[in-house]
């Protein structure tokens, strides 16, 4: 389920971020603590080999080979920041590019129920079918794409059993021979029942045809894209590169990081601590950010943080089959608002006292007497003195001014915002 913490950071305050450092679900502690237990547990051995198994001539050849470690990985021999840093950018942004193509019904609908017209069996068949047609489409996509939703529909019968299709479908899209994937067979039959739609005069003009095509296409389009960023991923070498390049560094670290012995005077090996402090927080944020990336590379798994693609199938099979049979022509009565008439000028007046034109509740208002912030006219409007220059010859026009200065150097006097002959 998708961790979601926004109510908590919705105002800045102090240790607003902090609070969110205790939470478990969607937390780096859940996603690194194996690795980072088995480093610590590499470290405390090679320590434990080094201290009290090695004689005193084998102790100063592993010293050498942990001094010469510690010289690499303390200068950029092994490049990590820059490659984890461009690695997790590119995956974040592979990331949001997944969440922005993700196929949501909310336009196709709004042009079904306002363009296919009929309140009658038949006009509620053909638009239920055809947003129908659309989610068979997406569920299809995502059932190729993301582990959860093929583990709800792991057949087209168990789709037919949620009734997102019917058993006639099925036969038709199996009769039909395609070694590619057939989550578009569905939006060709969309396209199919609107042009039927359209010779029965239940779409009334070719501009709403044209209409339902191009919401059509857009709904297609994010389809196949999902499909392509699943079958097209960030290529293999790079990493691979990114995976040997942080581990090699840490596996060197458990040689060069280690506690020398510090009275033969080794170069910053003053003190004896024991635990490695700083290489255990330089773990933490670098493996930290690599398993970053490996969590948003494909949000289509069962993270924590994945995609909740079975509650947006929910979600948009339910919404659009409310649009466009429950709600079609299903309107409010139209009257008269609060502030129709005279109650308006009122309601402007009332308005103007706390410095808003519509109305607000005493927690939104602030306290009596308020006023509330006025609304952005651009940042020039409240300017206190303009300069406008008027070429000889043109007739003179300044806006209303603020005041009058003293008499300018022609004798005229110099409005604050002051017009200017050349």
């Amino acid at each position: 389920m998708t961790v979601s913490y926004s109510l908590e950071v919705a105002n800045a305050r102090f240790g607003g971020f902090s609070k969110l450092l205790f939470r478990w679900r969607g937390s780096i502690y859940r996603l690194l603590y194996k690795e980072f237990l088995v480093f610590c547990a590499l470290y405390a051995f090679v320590s434990v080999f080094y201290r009290y198994t090695l004689t005193s001539r084998q102790q100063d050849l592993f010293e050498r080979i942990a001094l010469y470690c510690d010289h690499f990985t303390n200068t950029n021999f092994i490049p990590v920041s820059f490659v984890l840093g461009f690695y997790v950018t590119l995956a974040f942004n592979r990331w949001w590019g997944q969440y922005t193509s993700f196929p949501l019904p909310d336009n196709l609908m709004m042009v079904v129920s306002g363009n296919v017209h009929g309140g009658d069996e038949r006009g509620r068949l053909l638009r239920r079918t055809l947003m129908r047609y659309a989610h068979l489409s997406s569920v299809l996509i995502l059932r190729s794409i993301s582990t959860r939703v093929r583990k709800r529909f792991p057949s087209l019968e168990h789709i037919v059993d949620a009734g997102f299709m019917t058993a006639k479908d099925v036969e038709k899209l199996e009769s039909l021979n395609s070694d590619f994937n057939k989550y578009w067979m569905p939006l060709t039959w969309f396209s199919n029942l609107a042009a039927e739609a359209r010779e029965e005069g239940r779409v009334r003009n070719d501009v709403a045809l044209k209409l339902l095509m191009e919401e059509l296409n857009k709904y297609r389009a994010k389809c196949s894209l999902l499909f392509h960023y699943d079958w097209i991923s960030i290529p293999l070498v790079y990493t691979q590169v990114v995976t040997v390049a942080v581990y090699s560094f840490f596996a060197f670290c458990l040689i060069g990081r280690q506690f020398l012995n510090p009275t033969k005077g080794y170069k910053d090996h003053k003190i004896d601590l024991y635990v490695p402090v700083f290489t255990l927080l330089q773990f933490f944020f670098y493996v930290g950010w690599l398993k970053v990336a490996e969590l948003i590379i494909n949000p289509f798994g069962e993270d924590d943080d994945d995609f909740e693609t079975n509650q947006l199938i929910d979600r948009n099979f339910q919404v659009s089959m409310l649009a466009v049979d429950d709600m079609y022509q299903n309107l409010p009565p139209t009257v008269r608002d609060k502030h129709w008439g005279a109650a308006a000028a009122a309601a402007a007046a009332a308005a103007a006292a706390v410095g808003s034109p519509a109305p607000y509740s005493q927690a939104a208002a602030g306290p009596p007497g308020a006023r509330r912030t006025p609304a952005f006219m651009g940042s020039t409007y409240d300017m206190s003195s303009a300069l406008v220059v008027v070429p000889p010859g043109r007739s003179t026009w300044a806006p209303p001014c603020l005041g009058w200065a003293p008499t300018g150097e022609d004798g005229r006097p110099v409005c604050c915002l002051a017009v200017v002959r050349l």
